[in-house]
């Protein structure tokens, strides 16, 4: 198993994530739920015209938190969002979500996928790292 493998189960097992962002000089902390992964990388996605997008446009670096039991996650880097200009990430978010089609269209905003680029994985377990991986792309 790949260490970026080992996030995501564990980001799978966990459920819910939460996702910090800046709006203005405030923290901005809020869940969500969809993840996928293709070709080695984690994906997410929010809808082009939601307050989300647009403080990551504004500040790029995020935080992703989330827990399982005594153990918790914390994954952050910079957003990239991805082009998709062929929606190939659209078509298999659609796989993993088929209700996206519903919530983010033309009327209502269409979906924006992401990822998190020079990221960094901390496993904690209590008050420790247990584990730490970097990703550089």
């Amino acid at each position: 198993m790949t260490s970026r493998q080992k996030v995501f189960d564990f980001m799978q097992e966990a459920g819910t994530l939460f996702i910090a962002t800046e709006d203005g000089k405030k923290p901005k902390v809020r869940p969500i739920g969809f993840k996928m992964m293709v070709d080695e990388q984690i994906y997410f996605v929010t809808g082009k015209n939601k307050d989300f997008s647009a403080q990551m446009l504004r500040n790029s670096n995020v935080e992703i938190a989330c827990c399982v039991g005594p153990e918790f996650l914390r994954y952050y880097g910079r957003v990239e969002f991805d082009e998709d200009v062929d929606k190939t990430l659209y078509k298999e978010a659609l796989k993993v979500m088929p209700q996206l089609e519903e919530l983010m269209n033309e009327e209502t905003g269409e979906a924006q996928i992401f990822h998190i680029t020079k990221a960094t994985a901390e496993f904690h377990k209590m008050m420790q790292i247990e584990q730490t991986y970097n990703f550089l792309d």
